[in-house]
């Protein structure tokens, strides 16, 4: 689909939704606030200026879609493989950093004093996104509105980020919740849970994600709740392959709970799974289905306060991570992932605090999470359980797709500092095209029938 023509779906979509949801919000962001995100703030709403020493630079568009090459396996060449680190932050000089660490990196110095590490490069801000999103994200940035409780969303069309100038830490969380990943998009990915010594099985996963404007036969009238619609496929280990999950994930989840199959290969039946969500445990009970994608679903179980914006050293432009030339036995290592190919860089972060209500359950009593302000996704969090001590420190190695202008990830880490044990997802080092996002889905291959179908064949 060119992107004209998404553009002009995308705007017809958005007045639609927008005509059959009017009269429930007015519209939460003054013009002149709106005026921003074409003077000191970028289209999705980060600041363009640098810092004031400059480490952190202007923001001046992003990587070009040209800004290297792809090769015949679909890897994409580093624009920075000429960076050299600044400096390494270790267990023995964390302290002169610390304000610029989560509490979690802190944790994982003291676990691992000797092996862990972070490698500080050059910041480079190499995030855009298509101009068809950055309009959608302007029309939402005026007219979204959370609905009651911060449960859903008012006024919103799919395609667009919620919130590009958020006023609470709700509408934070919405944004990485519905942050740009593409429209549709197909990866096979691996996971892992390494044993204490290192040892692992990989699982290969096939996942397959659509937005409702991205589906060929998207009708806004009866998708006005429907966020995503996802499918994973595990096709190793021999244990686990066939198995098959289908998620419908809503907007307002408290109103319209995410809906989820499963099929079982063994059994050759399709069943609901109403586990999937909150904090069932997922990756062999090393995180909770919520720490995927650093964090996903309904938000209603958490207070989110906005505690504000600080300077952080976040992994970032994880290309070296992603190289075709390591092995996932280069990457997963006892502990932590090795820090020979990992980067991080220093970024503005939004920081939110999410503290479970009164009444609520959830392993975690606290959740403290910084998303990049210039993407949206989410980079670090840090998970406590109900005594309030921290469990768990969760990584989303940032890398982006600048031909297809789309941020994901090169990994996400969940780190157990009590155990010392991880779960690592995202990562394709050794899968051909492990990224697609010339896809094109319809509604009816994202449906129960459709899984069993494919668990037959």
């Amino acid at each position: 689909m060119k992107l004209s023509t998404l553009h002009t779906q995308l705007l017809r979509a958005g007045g639609l939704s927008l005509g059959l949801l009017a009269g429930q919000a007015l519209a939460g962001v003054p013009a002149e606030q709106i005026a921003r995100l074409d003077k000191d703030l970028t289209p999705i709403g980060a600041e363009r200026a640098g810092n004031a020493d400059g480490s952190i630079p202007a923001w001046t568009g992003g990587l070009a879609k040209d800004a290297g090459s792809r090769d015949a396996a679909g890897f994409l060449s580093d624009p920075f493989a000429a960076d050299q680190p600044l400096f390494t932050i270790t267990a023995q000089n964390a302290g002169q950093y610390q304000d610029k660490l989560t509490p979690g990196q802190l944790a994982l110095f003291k676990r691992y004093p000797q092996t862990y590490r972070i490698p500080v490069y050059p910041t480079r801000r190499s995030v855009t996104m298509p101009k068809a999103y950055l309009d959608t994200s302007r029309l939402n940035a005026a007219d979204t509105q959370l609905a009651e409780g911060g449960n859903g969303l008012h006024n919103y069309r799919s395609g667009g980020l919620p919130f590009a100038i958020p006023q609470n830490g709700l509408e934070v969380i919405w944004n990485h919740i519905g942050r740009y990943r593409g429209l549709a998009f197909q990866r096979m990915v691996v996971q892992a849970s390494p044993q204490a010594n290192g040892a692992f099985t990989p699982s290969l996963i096939k996942q397959q994600l659509a937005y409702p404007v991205g589906l060929s036969d998207y009708a806004a009238q009866d998708m006005a709740n429907v966020l995503y619609l996802y499918r994973e496929e595990f096709l190793a280990p021999a244990r686990l392959a066939g198995g098959v999950l289908l998620v419908h994930e809503t907007i307002n989840q408290v109103k319209e709970p995410r809906m989820a199959w499963q099929y079982n290969a063994g059994q050759r039946r399709v069943r609901r799974a109403p586990q999937i969500a909150y904090d069932s445990p997922g990756a062999e009970g090393m995180r909770t289905m919520d720490d995927f994608d650093m964090f996903n679903g309904a938000p209603d179980r958490f207070d989110w306060k906005l505690v504000g914006k600080k300077e952080m050293y976040i992994p970032y432009n994880s290309y070296k991570l992603s190289s075709p030339t390591l092995k996932y036995t280069d990457i997963i290592k006892p502990g932590h992932l090795n820090p020979e190919h990992t980067r991080y860089e220093l970024h503005r972060v939004w920081h939110l605090t999410a503290t479970l209500k009164p009444g609520q359950r959830h392993v975690y009593s606290r959740r403290d999470i910084f998303l990049d302000e210039d993407s949206w996704q989410a980079a670090e969090a840090d998970a406590y359980d109900g005594r309030g001590q921290l469990w768990r420190v969760s990584e989303g190695h940032g890398t982006f797709f600048y031909d297809q202008q789309v941020p994901q990830f090169s990994a996400e880490t969940h780190y157990d500092v009590l155990s010392g044990r991880y779960a690592v997802g995202a990562l394709f080092n050794e899968e051909k095209n492990a990224y697609q996002f010339d896809v094109k889905y319809s509604r009816k291959q994202f449906t129960p029938s459709a899984l069993r179908a494919s668990g037959i064949r």
